[in-house]
């Protein structure tokens, strides 16, 4: 057997092992930035404090006894307790989006009704300072609160994305689904969207989406320590990870009303497995955060309780051509040539935005997040003092006063009353005479849902230089801001910028190439959908998020058009900026394929060769050195081969234990056909039973142990562990040190821990069957913070006790041949969720020579080359 371990001083990358040496005390980020690694594009080293889940159920004794005691009628009863769970996970998320939504707009009013009335007045009185003062003191004092969160809780910074996309693809980041995180990230983005910060709040609705899939379902939280249920369900990783994605999806469906398109986001941008129960539960949960939202939104805004008129925080309203505009289209096939060169356009713009963001971002690690705290705090109110300027300047000076279109004053009908109230409700009019608007106050002195109904949904006319300032301070402003300490969504900052690019593009189409049949709002969406593809490169879930969006089905082609040529065109230069920053925070995220070269290399050719394992009795003081000396988390638990065997048992009660152990495993065909009908028994019909009652008969005891003693003469099998306290010396010879290793199962570190924990040994003196048994619920039951061997008392040890470890390991984990290719490792290792892969030779030993070891999922890194 093989695997690929971490050390101190390795890191693999697409399971490419590479060492690289520490340099004093600085961070892998820092020796990255400080240009000490051998190429820029290596990005930043994998960290250490990143985790994988086990994904992969351990099939031990204790499992199998729950499976025992498991029928139909108590499988239909978890299956139903999962229904309900996501079902509340759900509704959880949409109050929540529901909460955010209602003081990010009760703050905004406050600020904004506070800040018009006074431009207003002082517009007459000549006295625009202290209308400028207003509006720092109200951005400045909310940009505040929301830094001071992240500092209480680092994490909650960002939209969360990146960190949750990991946590979905097996890696586990500490504190990104815990109850603190998600206070903090809640109530931090309801103050930087209040602001004035060119953030949303749709983004890091994922993040709490998905805290709530953790923390709902474990009915019990760290951080309230007070809060504990017995709860005995869904005590394992695979679990969790299925509840986070169905928070997630809900997250999404909750932002944009988009139930399926949440679905897809989990399925493209997250998981690496899937079933298709979970993509019913996923579903669900996203309609279930969607209609809850919507009827309570629906019911607090407009007092309609039940109509379910607002179906998510982001509303794009209902594209349609004005009545008395007859020649007007939504889109033409003629318009199809214009979106590619749109999204051309957009790939462009998104790869500079990614590019810019990127090299922010290495300055903030080199330069801000080294020094105090406070330093992060400061930067964030330097860009609120900055954007503030920037609003207030443009707003007062840069704008052009333009005529609201009269059917923008007239049109009344049902189906975009709501759209067109919202509309001419936050047009600004500073210093503008009746009937007119300041182009640019409207579209920056308004919250950024709002100025994108105006891009979509005013048929008045945006001034060409007031729309192309916008997008370039808009554009600059959102690239600095997204990556400060604050919670920050980055999808509607990136749909407004687009929207203006858009509507540009139409207004120019119109002016100077005389194209009047064209629609501007379809122009300003395909203009968000392109720069938004080119920033983010997500395809199908963002097609679909914004059809949902809309409402409108015939916009599905062009918007899948845009989003491809975008994606193409950016993805030319860089990845995406979730990617970037998955890369910057240095987590081990395995990529979607391997490179065609690393087809030419095979398992044997990429296993550590320092393999640690244990046997399956061994002493405690022998558990203890292993697991306070090593890092790993996980540990073959094998046998060695000698010769003599029967000499090394004499007066030696753990060695015997170990060769009785060995032998009881080797099974030889009559024995596999007396297990199976041992095993068909059980089964109703008289006839299988009268078989194998016939069949057992039949059978000599002392013929069977003459086959077993046979086939351990003749080395069909390979001998047991002779020396299982002795551990490896520098003088033993390249023959002693890679004995051949018979391979048994694996045990987990915290298993183990857990074992030393409970006092689960027997002594020397006494037969294994008096060692204590756990159930499967005493072994989940510090999930998912085992106790540390660190913090272990050992005093209360007896380093001589011995410690079966058998019942507790996985005897059946996945597994190759030396022989595989590396594209079958690694996709065998992503498709399955895998943590950790043993591999083993045909004889069933464990490869130990100076080419093999073994590979755990990123208790080392994977994530690229060094």
């Amino acid at each position: 057997m093989a695997g690929c371990r971490a050390s101190s001083q390795c890191c693999c990358c697409k399971f490419c092992c590479c060492c690289c040496g520490e340099h004093e005390t600085r961070t892998p980020e820092e020796l990255t930035i400080l240009g000490e690694t051998q190429e820029e594009e290596d990005e930043i080293l994998p960290r250490k404090d990143y985790e994988s889940l086990d994904y992969d159920r351990c099939i031990n004794d204790p499992y199998l006894e729950v499976l025992e005691t498991m029928d139909n009628k108590k499988g239909r009863r978890f299956e139903a307790v999962k229904w309900l769970v996501v079902c509340a996970i759900g509704v959880c998320t949409g109050l929540v989006g529901l909460f955010v939504d209602y003081f990010v707009r009760l703050f905004t009013q406050l600020k904004f009704g506070v800040v018009q009335a006074s431009v207003e007045e002082c517009s007459q009185k000549g006295c625009l300072a202290l209308s400028l003062l207003e509006l720092l003191g109200f951005n400045l004092t909310f940009v505040f609160l929301a830094s001071l969160l992240v500092l209480i809780e680092p994490v909650a910074a960002g939209s969360g994305i990146p960190e949750i996309k990991c946590y979905l693809n097996g890696v586990k980041i500490p504190g990104i689904v815990r109850l603190r995180t998600l206070v903090c990230k809640v109530f931090g983005v309801l103050f930087s969207v209040a602001g004035g910060l060119f953030v949303g709040k749709e983004g890091p609705m994922v993040h709490s989406g998905a805290v709530v899939g953790a923390g709902l379902p474990q009915f019990q939280s760290i951080s309230l320590r007070k809060i504990q249920f017995n709860f005995p369900y869904f005590r394992s990783d695979r679990d969790k990870r299925n509840f986070v994605s169905a928070g997630a999806a809900a997250g999404i469906a909750a932002a944009f009303g988009a139930p399926i398109g949440g679905t897809l986001f989990t399925l493209e941008e997250g998981s690496s497995f899937w079933n298709q129960g979970l993509t019913w539960k996923v579903l669900f949960c996203s309609m279930s955060a969607t209609f809850t939202l919507n009827f309570f939104r629906s019911g607090v805004q407009f007092g309609n309780w039940g109509s379910f008129q607002l179906p998510g925080l982001l509303n794009f309203g209902e594209f349609k051509c004005s009545d008395s505009d007859k020649k007007c289209h939504l889109w033409t096939a003629m318009d199809m040539g214009f979106f590619v060169v749109m999204g051309v356009i957009g790939g462009l713009l998104g790869a500079i935005f990614n590019c810019l963001n990127k090299r922010l971002a290495k300055y903030r690690m080199r330069n801000v997040h080294p020094k105090p705290k406070l330093v992060r705090v400061l930067e964030s109110l330097l860009v609120s003092l900055v954007t503030t300027m920037v609003v207030f300047v443009a707003s007062m000076v840069l704008g052009e006063c333009r005529e609201l279109s009269p059917s923008s004053r007239t049109r009344n009908n049902s189906l975009h009353l709501q759209v067109t109230e919202d509309v001419n409700s936050s047009t600004k009019t500073f210093f503008c005479p009746n009937d007119t608007y300041n182009d640019m106050a409207t579209l920056f002195f308004n919250p950024q849902e709002s100025a994108i109904l105006q891009l979509f949904h005013q048929d008045g006319t945006f001034s060409p230089v007031t729309l192309a300032l916008f997008f370039v301070l808009y554009f600059l402003l959102a690239c600095w801001t997204y990556g400060i300490s604050v919670p920050s969504g980055l999808f509607v900052p990136i749909l407004l910028c687009g929207a203006a690019y858009g509507r540009l593009v139409a207004n120019l189409l119109k002016s100077y190439i005389g194209l009047g049949h064209i629609y501007s709002g379809t122009f300003a969406l395909i203009g968000a959908a392109a720069l938004l593809g080119g920033v983010v490169r997500m395809t199908i879930s963002l097609t679909v998020i914004l059809i949902e969006s809309t409402n409108e089905i015939t916009y599905g082609l062009p918007i899948m058009i845009t989003l491809m040529v975008a994606k193409w065109i950016g993805d030319y230069f860089n990845k995406g900026i979730y990617d970037i920053h998955v890369g910057l925070r240095g987590v081990p995220l395995l990529e979607w394929e391997t490179e065609v070269e690393m087809d030419k290399l095979r398992a044997s050719d990429i296993m550590e060769p320092n393999l640690t394992y244990v046997y399956p009795h061994t002493r405690i003081q022998s558990l203890v050195s292993i697991l306070r000396t090593t890092v790993h988390h996980a540990f073959p638990v094998v046998t060695e081969n000698r010769g003599n065997e029967k000499e090394f048992m004499k007066g030696n009660q753990l060695i015997s234990n170990n060769i009785k152990f060995k032998k009881s495993s080797i099974l030889t065909r009559a024995g596999e056909q007396r297990k199976r009908s041992q095993s068909m028994k059980s089964y109703p019909s008289s006839e299988l039973r009268n078989m194998c009652d016939e069949h057992i008969a039949s059978e000599d005891p002392a013929e069977k142990e003459d086959l077993l003693q046979q086939m351990l003469e003749r080395r069909y099998t390979p001998y047991p562990n002779l020396y299982p306290d002795q551990s490896p010396s520098e003088d033993w010879t390249m023959e002693e040190r890679f004995r051949p290793l018979t391979f048994h199962g694996l045990i987990l570190r915290s298993q183990l821990v857990t074992l030393l924990v409970r006092g689960v040994c027997y002594s020397e003196s006494q037969s294994s069957a008096n060692q204590p048994r756990l159930s499967y619920a005493e072994m989940a039951e510090d999930y998912p913070r085992y106790p540390d061997i660190h913090d272990l008392d050992l005093t209360l040890l007896n380093p001589r006790m011995i410690v079966d470890v058998t019942p507790y390991m996985n005897p059946s984990p996945f597994t190759v041949s030396p022989n595989t290719h590396v594209s079958q490792v690694f996709n065998l290792f992503r498709t399955m969720g895998l943590r950790h892969l043993p591999v083993v030779n045909a004889m069933g030993e464990v490869r130990l020579h100076p080419g093999g070891g073994q590979r755990s999922r990123p208790d080392f890194p994977l994530a690229r080359c060094c």
